[in-house]
């Protein structure tokens, strides 16, 4: 009996992480949906994969491991609807801005989608290749793609030629995504962008980071700000409540995408 209890866990976790495969990032609810157990037999199998190694837990769900951040083909399939929620919630942060720093991923591809639509003569520098593209829509932006060493998972270039480059120009707003959303603060899985956000918000009058609520409670290698340096956080779903606690004690401006 144990030795088929034990066989119906490992199937069931070889299983989770195959679902990871395919959807890098889940929630509790689905997987219990999908599996046909409980979320409490869900938790505590993703418990279990974490002390592993085989993926990292998120505020109620799991994503892949540090190791393996989805590229950001992968990532644009997901929280679509979340994303174009917190890209028209950022314009409202961000309306009053002529200089904007725009880093890579998915959710700030979203927010240069809304910019083409509703801003215009500005100047927008970035390194990613997708904010580029959406915003040659509109003929009224300047778009001033940083140099560097191009990083095909990301659609971005990076490095110390970036990095460098970023120092010469000064922003209204820089405009970061994330991998992850901890009490320390935002911080990207890739250590190459985590280096070139820090510049960013470096040169930058004030900081907004954009993410979705899977990025809560997440730890990534390269902590790219503190929240002290963060001006807002605009995203989908309220924060739990450690997180809130932080964000409110640095002054960080809560916008919540409705």
């Amino acid at each position: 009996m144990a030795r088929e209890m034990k066989r119906t866990k490992s199937s069931r976790q070889t299983q989770i992480l195959a679902e990871l495969d395919s959807s890098p990032s889940l929630r509790v609810a689905e997987l219990a949906r999908r599996l046909d157990v409980s979320t409490e037999t869900i938790r505590r199998d993703l418990d279990e994969l974490t002390t592993q190694g085989l993926l990292n837990r998120t505020y109620g769900g799991a994503v892949r491991p540090l190791s393996s951040e989805p590229s950001v083909t992968e990532r644009h399939r997901l929280f679509v609807e979340e994303r174009q929620r917190i890209a028209r919630a950022a314009l409202k942060v961000i309306g009053d801005g002529h200089v904007l720093m725009i880093g890579s991923g998915a959710t700030t591809v979203h927010v240069a989608r809304r910019i083409a639509v509703e801003m215009k003569n500005i100047t927008v520098i970035t390194h990613s290749f997708g904010v580029a593209t959406v915003l040659a829509f509109n003929p009224t932006i300047k778009v001033l793609m940083l140099p560097g060493d191009y990083h095909s998972s990301e659609g971005a270039t990076v490095g110390v030629h970036t990095v460098s480059f970023l120092g010469n120009f000064y922003a209204d707003y820089a405009i970061t995504g994330a991998s992850g959303l901890a009490v320390d603060g935002p911080s990207e899985a890739l250590l190459e962008c985590g280096a070139v956000y820090t510049a960013m918000v470096a040169r930058a009058a004030k900081c907004v980071v954009v993410a979705d609520h899977s990025k809560f409670e997440a730890i990534f290698p390269s902590r790219y700000a503190p929240w002290r340096d963060v001006d807002a956080l605009v995203t989908d779903a309220p924060p739990p409540e450690k997180l809130a606690v932080t964000l409110r004690q640095s002054g960080v401006e809560l916008v919540a995408a409705n």
